[in-house]
């Protein structure tokens, strides 16, 4: 069954939601864990993203973009959410708690793990990448650690092409400053 009439079906009938949470939930949850730095927020947020998305499934229409891009605009609005009504500030990745150590066997847990060990990078720039504003944080994890296209982030963001390579080039030099000047990012 293709994407359209997956999620046609899902807009008639609730019970189809799940199949749309299968296959998008590992992607949406690895995008929330790069922006939060923690597990246990990574995975409240993406449980409010779905029940959001099921909520409002109704009012999906297509418009050329892939469905994962309204996903990912919910959840980037779901993060804003948390922070603000928390007002808290990002945390690093220190306050992660090694879950295998503890013998926590839940996949997700593995997997999220996993899926930190492969982006050496995001450990390297995390902290840095989270006392930049929110707009850049959005669009450098959706372009470098989601390996989104331009013209994919402007669809999740819902801003033009132009403003998201603005964005992009702010960001990274406000990275480079954070970094001395250093070209190492």
């Amino acid at each position: 069954m293709g994407e359209k009439e997956l999620i046609k079906k899902a807009q008639k009938d609730s019970k189809i939601f799940g199949e749309i949470y299968d296959q998008y939930y590992p992607q949406i949850f690895g995008y929330i864990l790069k922006r939060t730095a923690n597990l246990e927020v990574a995975q409240d947020v993406t449980s409010e993203t779905f029940f959001k998305a099921l909520d409002k499934l109704w009012q999906f229409r297509w418009q050329g973009a892939p469905f994962s891009s309204w996903l990912y605009r919910i959840a980037s609005n779901e993060i804003v959410n948390y922070y603000r009504k928390n007002k808290m500030a990002q945390t690093s990745l220190e306050s992660i708690i090694d879950p295998v150590a503890k013998g926590d066997p839940h996949q997700e847990v593995v997997e999220a793990e996993e899926e930190l060990k492969k982006h050496q990078d995001f450990l390297l720039v995390q902290k840095k990448i989270s006392a930049l504003s929110i707009r850049y944080q959005e669009v450098l994890t959706l372009r470098f650690f989601e390996k989104k296209k331009i013209r994919e982030i402007g669809e999740i963001l819902g801003k033009r092409e132009g403003t998201i390579k603005s964005l992009l080039n702010r960001g990274l030099e406000r990275l480079r400053e954070k970094e001395g000047g250093r070209g190492n990012l």
